[in-house]
């Protein structure tokens, strides 16, 4: 078995994306890109506390796998992202409640939590509707989300990516906090939106100072 850690990062971070309530049950799905257009992917309808290394699946270009199990049901998506995003190491799709509630409600979150912008470099915008697992939802994805890290998949959930598990794992943290925050905000009444020169200044800091490296 090839890359036994990174497999145990996978499950580690599906297992919190369960405690943190970020999906239920066998739903959302982990990637990691490995070498340039290979990567390993939570398999298909596997509780993740059951999760062993052996069970995350290996992926080729061709879409065609290794392993003892099926790969996740979105392959696609995530195969869409790592062609068209040479920058992506990490996927993580979840369902998490407040990002769904933008989702069905097909409308974008505004960058209004500095930590948002810093993370996602803007807004989170919405497909149009597409159904889970075709290569339409995975090419609508990949347009929907742009030079940004995170994109809502219309009647379905959320989609973050990084440069490494660990950043896009926290990108799916944020979003959901500001998501929540967006939805109790307005209806206090008006929201406050960070503008685009600010967020730009934002997103820079974090890349440039805060975090250190590319984005």
């Amino acid at each position: 078995m090839q890359n036994p850690e990174l497999r145990k990062e996978i499950i580690k971070t599906a297992r919190k994306l369960l405690v943190l309530g970020l999906t239920t049950a066998t739903w959302g799905n982990v990637s990691v890109r490995i070498g340039e257009d290979k990567f390993l992917i939570t398999p298909s309808g596997i509780d993740y506390e059951t999760l062993q290394p052996e069970d995350i699946v290996e992926v080729n270009p061709d879409l065609s796998f290794e392993g003892r199990r099926k790969p996740s049901t979105e392959l696609k998506l995530h195969a869409e992202i790592y062609r068209n995003k040479k920058d992506v190491k990490a996927v993580v799709h979840t369902h998490s409640t407040f990002a769904c509630a933008f989702a069905i409600a097909g409308k974008s979150l505004p960058p209004v939590l500095e930590e948002l912008a810093q993370v996602v470099g803007g807004s989170v915008d919405c497909t149009a509707y597409a159904k889970a697992g075709t290569q339409e939802l995975a090419e609508k994805a990949v347009k929907t989300l742009g030079n940004k890290k995170a994109v809502f998949l219309a009647n379905h959930g959320i989609v973050c990516v990084s440069r490494s598990l660990t950043e896009a794992f926290k990108v799916c943290v944020v979003v959901e906090r500001a998501a929540e925050a967006t939805i109790f905000g307005r209806v206090l009444g008006k929201i406050n939106i960070i503008s685009e020169d600010d967020v730009a200044e934002l997103r820079k800091f974090y890349t440039e100072e805060y975090r250190g490296g590319k984005p």
